[in-house]
């Protein structure tokens, strides 16, 4: 339990280690006026302290010469514990705690402050320290908090133990988006088919993927131009993926487009020059395609468009034949289960590993195999590995006329228990994209218009707005950093993301039970913050949102998915 608020100021040559600093002590750490040239001045704050724990803030003033790198040392008397920190990266060894700048928090100039805060456990007595080094020189500053200018505290009083924390210090993958195909056989999306797709206001679901194929007739590749163009100028960031199913048929050894067979290797030229004919086509009609896959689904040879291709067969096509494509990346393979002997074989082959910019995967039943989880031999040679198909509508059984039913809890079971729980443990897993089937369709993101699934062309669907709540605020170029929970947020899915100048959190509550007062406390203090929720009966819809510092407060609901965009 927390005790109440006093606040008192202590001189550092009067403290003892009986001393226990309540909530808000103001501890000023210095010699006095006169003594040695000064150094450093200290304003080491107890901001909040309950039973057991206490949350501080340390501003550090340089009152010397200009410092590119800092370190900050104290030493405590009675046993306290450093637990986590923000806006400095903290260590303690026994006694002595070591705190040194962030690349964001670097540099010191004369008379500049810096400030950082952390949480701490204490037991019987928490007092402050009585002396601070900064860079190895004790600071001997005034004995009052500094009058130069200061940095406000990093974070301002808690409410109280945070349910979720951030920690930025803590960084994995960088996310490359969130998106989905247009059709690749048919028609296209129209124009604000795809401005509903990839757009960033009211009602659009902010795709940054848009995936399209390489037909192996060159006289289909303008259908999808328009869509493509759209999206790349729309959108904000929109990256382009080219999969192609097939090569041309007399290239092949079974002489078809369908039912699989190999591309004869002495048309390895061939096909490598007509990839790169499609991007440089699509180049000319200002498209830029970003990555383009050697295949999709090397391992599978249905009665459509395929090819079938072994791990060896794709590693020697990358390594003597990647180089022809140019103005793009390529990926491999995007077998349908993730499946490493696709993949492998390209890694480990220092010159075909050259000529790759991505590994691609779909997640057909990767997780039953145990992959979807971390790739560690893409980790190692820093390969991003994507998510680029997967489609699931089992909860219309028999076809039943459900999708166009925003309320349908059928429906909603299967997004939020099935989708967006993958989409969670990719972005677990360190992948940097997660791609969905077709954009447009009835169990998809908007609506195609089947009137026996009840749905409007390109009226957005319960699962664009769940699957929005990833692709709308988790930009590409944001970076997942670590988080923790409290047991009361034991039931949530989270994953937090930096970027943009803000931290974005998304939650998943599948749990029957809401969440409510659920404390999160980031790094900074927060002037802004916004909660966005779709359940069953909401549509990326608003929250209430309390803020007190650098802690935010919001209420879960059951059986939801929510977004909280917190910028200091």
């Amino acid at each position: 339990m927390r005790t109440g608020k006093r606040k008192f100021t202590v001189n550092a040559a009067r403290m003892s280690a009986g001393v226990v600093l309540l909530a808000s002590t103001a501890v000023a750490v210095a010699l006095p006026a006169g003594a040695a040239a000064a150094g450093c001045a200290v304003d080491y704050t107890v901001s909040s302290q309950w039973q057991g724990g206490f949350g501080a803030n340390v501003a550090v003033t340089n009152l010397g010469d200009p410092l590119t790198s800092w370190t900050l040392t104290w030493t405590y008397s009675a046993g306290q514990t450093v637990t986590q920190a923000w806006n400095t990266t903290l260590t303690q060894s026994g006694a002595t705690v070591t705190a040194r700048n962030v690349s964001y928090n670097g540099s010191l100039a004369t008379n500049g402050t810096t400030s950082f805060g952390f949480n701490g456990s204490w037991t019987g007595s928490n007092p402050a320290p009585t002396s601070f080094t900064l860079n190895g020189v004790a600071c001997t500053g005034g004995t009052a908090p500094p009058t130069s200018p200061t940095a406000s505290p990093t974070t301002p009083p808690p409410t109280g133990p945070a349910d979720i924390t951030v920690n930025s210090a803590t960084k994995y993958q960088t996310i490359d988006g969130f998106g989905a195909a247009v059709s690749i056989w048919g028609g296209a999306w129209s124009t604000s088919e795809t401005q509903t797709l990839v757009g960033l206001g009211p009602n659009q679901l902010g795709l940054s993927i848009v995936r399209t194929g390489i037909s192996p007739v060159s006289g289909e590749w303008p259908t999808q131009v328009n869509a493509l163009r759209t999206a790349k100028s729309y959108g904000s960031g929109v990256k382009i993926l080219a999969s192609p199913w097939t090569a041309p048929a007399a290239w092949k050894t079974n002489n078809s487009r369908i039912n699989g067979g190999k591309l004869r290797t002495d048309y390895y030229d061939d096909y490598a020059n007509h990839l790169n004919s499609y991007v440089q086509y699509m180049r000319g009609q200002g498209v830029t395609v970003d990555v383009t896959s050697v295949q999709n689904e090397p391992d599978w040879h249905p009665d459509y468009d395929s090819m079938d291709w072994s791990g060896t067969e794709l590693q020697n096509f990358v390594r003597d034949h990647g180089a022809r494509v140019q103005n793009t990346k390529l990926m491999v393979a995007e077998a349908v289960n993730l499946n490493y002997s696709y993949t492998d074989p390209t890694l480990n082959d220092v010159a075909a590993r050259n000529n790759i910019g991505y590994i691609g995967g779909h997640l057909y039943g990767t997780e039953a195999a145990g992959r979807l989880r971390s790739y560690p031999l893409a980790d190692q040679h820093h390969k991003p590995v994507w998510m680029t198909e997967w489609n699931l509508h089992a909860a219309d059984g028999s076809g039943s006329n459900i999708w166009g039913n925003p309320g349908n809890q059928t429906v909603w079971n299967e997004t939020l228990d099935d989708i967006m729980r993958t989409v969670h443990r990719s972005m677990e897993s360190n992948w940097t994209a997660y791609v969905w089937w077709y954009g447009k369709r009835y169990y998809s993101f908007i609506g195609d218009g089947e009137s026996a699934y009840g749905t409007v062309a390109g009226a957005p669907l319960k699962r664009g707005y769940a699957f929005s709540q990833y692709a709308k605020y988790v930009r590409p170029g944001y970076q997942r950093v670590a988080l923790t929970k409290s047991a009361k947020a034991s039931p949530l899915e989270v994953t937090a993301y930096q970027g943009g100048g803000k931290t974005t959190l998304v939650i998943l509550n599948r749990s029957t039970s809401a969440v409510d007062d659920a404390v999160i406390q980031v790094p900074q203090s927060v002037t802004k913050a916004e909660h966005y929720l779709t359940s069953l009966n909401a549509n990326a819809a608003g929250q209430p949102v309390g803020v007190n510092g650098g802690q935010v407060t919001v209420d879960l609901a059951p059986r939801s998915i929510s977004t909280v965009v917190l910028t200091p």
